[in-house]
């Protein structure tokens, strides 16, 4: 593997983080993310892998209209079809030829569950064996996924089970398509998915290429799942050159931070690759973008008990957001087996409310979903791979 200078220059050691080994903390950056190696190809092509283009050409080259390229995609991310010889509106001959050179779904579904407010998550299995979640998402009439875009993470967040492990590659943008359309298959017939957030497993600012391409084919009405870029949301803990290239290309997408502290000693703390970055950065780049976007940014704040959730806390987080054009979103932690957080209690989270409300601070408490089967990212994965596994043994004689 190619070994990259990180972008970051050096800093003092900070104070050792919240619960995590030193091991865990490396920083990856956007260069070094995309040198991590790819998986294995396959005999088949992915058709989720082609972009309209190089399928259109694929027909072209085989003397049938092109048109077809079209039909096919459409068939996959709007009628949800899963096979080619379903495809009945082609020929025959053709379903076979698309049959015999590619394939449409590559993951196995590892285990799969249902909350009982109606959280759906998924446990994709990869072919070079690596594990990922996705999650559905029912709100009244919205149809939200959680999509991830690395196995595992290399953030090194303390409280969160993706990164416990580390990170092992970045998924391709077909992989990330696919959890969309697996999740999509979850639904009545007469639904549709009305939001995506990736916010699932990884940084999705350390595969912004792949990331930017599946988003691409998420938010195509013609022939892709036609969901509004307003409604598609991509979560970061803050790479700031990563934030100025979404400036760069005027990203139609949200954009949303993932502070979780108010000030550079608790942030990280609790967010290791805070050390080569700081907060003050972070806004800086966040001011750049809205200045070219005109979006909204949305800055995330997971609550912990009697770690970030105290009344100063709240109050340098209302010095630092007032007067920016933002939402906060404050999530009370989902506790994550083997770690050493609580959700803060209820009299902590109103007080917390309170002062960012008194301070002006245009803040949701997000509901916690899915609480009862694992629904934060990298908890279910992380619990499988721990089970014991059971051995057969042959006797002889």
């Amino acid at each position: 593997m190619t070994i990259i200078v990180a972008l970051f220059p050096a800093v003092a050691e900070p104070e050792k983080p919240i619960g995590r080994p030193a091991s865990m903390t490396k920083p990856m950056t956007i260069e070094s993310a995309e040198t991590v190696e790819s998986v294995p190809k396959a005999e088949k092509l992915s058709i989720l892998e082609q972009t309209e283009h190089s399928l259109i050409r694929w027909f072209v080259d085989r003397d049938l209209p092109k048109y077809r390229a079209k039909q096919v995609l459409s068939a996959i991310y709007q009628r949800r079809i899963d096979s080619f010889s379903d495809m009945t509106e082609l020929s025959k001959d053709l379903r076979a030829k698309l049959d015999e050179q590619f394939y449409i779904f590559k993951t196995k579904t590892a285990e799969s569950q249902q909350s009982e407010d109606g959280t759906e998550k998924l446990l994709l299995e990869l072919p070079d064996g690596g594990r990922i979640e996705c999650v559905l998402l029912r709100d009244g009439p919205r149809r939200s996924v959680c999509l991830s875009s690395q196995v595992g993470c290399a953030m090194g967040c303390v409280f969160c089970a993706s990164g416990l492990d580390g990170v092992d590659r970045n998924l391709t943008r077909g992989e990330i398509l696919e959890q969309a359309l697996k999740l999509q298959r979850l639904l009545e017939p007469e639904e549709r998915l009305s939001h995506i957030v990736m916010m699932g497993m990884g940084e999705p600012l350390a595969n912004l290429r792949n990331v930017l391409d599946a988003l691409d084919v998420a938010r195509d009405s013609e022939y892709g799942l036609g969901i509004s870029p307003r409604r598609i949301t991509i979560s970061t803990v803050g790479l700031p050159p990563a934030i100025d290239k979404l400036a760069e290309a005027h990203s139609p997408f949200q954009l949303a931070i993932s502070l979780h502290a108010p000030n550079d000693e608790l942030r990280t703390r609790l967010v290791p690759v805070n050390k080569n970055i700081g907060i003050e950065a972070i806004m800086a780049a966040t001011e750049r973008y809205f200045a070219v976007t005109s979006r909204r940014l949305t800055f995330e704040y997971v609550l912990l008990k009697d770690i970030n959730d105290s009344p100063q806390c709240a109050g340098q987080l209302v010095k630092l957001l007032r007067r920016r054009t933002a939402m906060l979103n404050v999530i009370p932690y989902n506790p994550v087996p083997g770690l050493p957080y609580e959700t803060p209690s209820s009299e902590a989270i109103l007080e917390f409310r309170r002062i960012l409300m008194e301070g002006g601070i245009n803040v949701m408490f997000r509901q916690r979903k899915g609480n009862d089967i694992q629904a934060a990212c990298g908890q279910l994965r992380r619990l499988r791979e721990r089970e014991p596994q059971i051995v057969t043994l042959n006797s002889h004689g």
